[in-house]
């Protein structure tokens, strides 16, 4: 298993690059079943869940290969319409095939999803918003089983803006029959991209960043070209680790205006970032301070995919700061790591009380999952000594070449 071994205290300087969006092209990939034709994705970015959603693919019978940051998909050959169990183990967003499945090909069958156990996700509004559709949903041994002859435009409110949730019916609704209009949806960037996609496919899509996106169902034959956005939680964590590094670095190929909460909050600790079309620079003296409680929440609120990372750079500032985490039931998994660090951070359910400024020591520490282990490496990066990070595999699926990524601005990082 590999390792990253970090040593810290090492100041950051330096232009990174951020890639592709995990959380866009994901869903995307998915979408490509619909085209019935080939999609060629730009800015792929080269991660293990990117490589399971590809197996997905071919497990379904479509082709998929990758050629440098390109994916090349055609979807012509579809032949079965089910995921096995140790696909869905293998990447948690793997349920967002449902609803492509179903309106390409009438049916659709998976286990109940893998991934990061961050606490229960249920995909309860998923099933239920298919419902409306006209799907018919079974589970049957630990699979779910959805068949729909036919699929029908409808309002469908989503009690909750669930991102996943938003872009299955997206999906579904895409080859329904009829006009679908979705309420409370998610306003995330990705579903922005999403919609990019789908329209390039020639479906009348719009409202994506607004609480109701509209989907007039069409039928589908098409082959598209489609450059992925970039990641604003991998532009939050390089940000994060300028600030708990007395750095200063410049991010290139990043939407600024997908980032505003974390650049709030960056600016409020002490940060003095600057802003351009597609960059940022960051500067940080190590002078930080405690902010206001940063809550999560669904988009434009402060991303859950980013507490972990700003509460590693919060361990650097004088004072404390409350975290309130809104989203996930389990996301405080990567507290006791940081403990090991020397972090003074104290749990009460959903609130985390970080006191900062204490000087942190590199020890061995454990990533559990994907932000919580990407938060441990922008903790050691600000640590005196030397930090091994196992279960780096969590970390692969959401962050290419990290390492590399660090080591062309000044981080002593390597992977063993």
């Amino acid at each position: 298993m590999s390792v990253l071994k970090i040593s810290g205290g090492r100041e950051l300087r330096g232009t990174a690059r951020v890639h592709g969006a995990k959380n866009s092209v994901l869903p995307i990939i998915a979408a490509s079943l619909l085209a019935n034709g080939e999609t060629v994705l730009h800015n792929c970015p080269k991660l293990s869940d990117v490589d399971a959603a590809i197996k997905i693919l071919r497990h379904l019978g479509c082709s998929a290969e990758r050629a440098g940051n390109e994916v090349i998909i055609d979807s012509r050959g579809l032949s079965r319409l089910d995921i096995p169990h140790g696909l869905m183990r293998e990447m948690r967003s793997s349920v967002i095939f449902l609803g492509a499945m179903l309106a390409r090909g009438g049916e659709a069958e998976l286990s109940l999803p893998g991934g990061c156990e961050l606490g229960p996700r249920p995909i309860d509004l998923h099933l239920g918003a298919l419902r409306e559709l006209g799907a018919e949903i079974t589970e049957e041994g630990g699979s779910i089983i959805c068949r729909a002859a036919k699929l029908w435009g409808r309002r469908v409110n989503l009690s909750f803006p669930s991102v996943g949730a938003t872009e299955n019916t997206m999906l579904a609704a895409s080859l329904a029959d009829g006009t679908t209009i979705i309420t409370n949806a998610a306003r995330e960037p990705e579903i922005w991209d999403l919609q990019c996609y789908l329209r390039a496919l020639g479906v009348a899509v719009y409202g994506a960043g607004t609480p109701t996106v509209t989907v007039e169902g069409t039928k589908i034959s098409a082959s598209v070209s489609h450059s992925v956005i970039p990641d604003r939680i991998v532009a939050a964590t390089y940000l994060a680790a300028a600030a708990a590094t007395r750095s200063e670095i410049e991010l290139t190929d990043v939407i600024p205006a997908h980032l505003s909460t974390v650049i709030e909050v960056l600016g409020e600790m002490g940060c003095d970032i600057r802003v351009e079309r597609e960059r940022i620079r960051v500067s940080s003296d190590g002078k930080l301070r405690a902010v206001r409680p940063i809550i999560t929440g669904p988009y434009p609120g402060f991303p859950t995919d980013a507490q972990p990372q700003l509460m590693a750079a919060a361990l650097k500032a004088r004072g404390t700061t409350a975290f309130v985490e809104n989203i996930f039931d389990n996301r405080y998994r990567h507290v006791g790591e940081m403990r090991r660090l020397g972090a003074d951070i104290k749990l009460e359910g959903r609130v985390a009380m970080v006191t900062g400024a204490r000087k942190l020591h590199g020890a061995p520490v454990t990533a559990t999952d994907l932000r919580g282990g990407a938060a441990l490496v922008v903790a050691a990066l600000g640590a005196e000594g030397v930090t091994e990070i196992s279960g780096v595999h969590h970390i692969d699926r959401g962050y290419d070449g990290l390492e590399d990524t660090l080591r062309a601005v000044g981080a002593k990082i390597e992977r063993v």
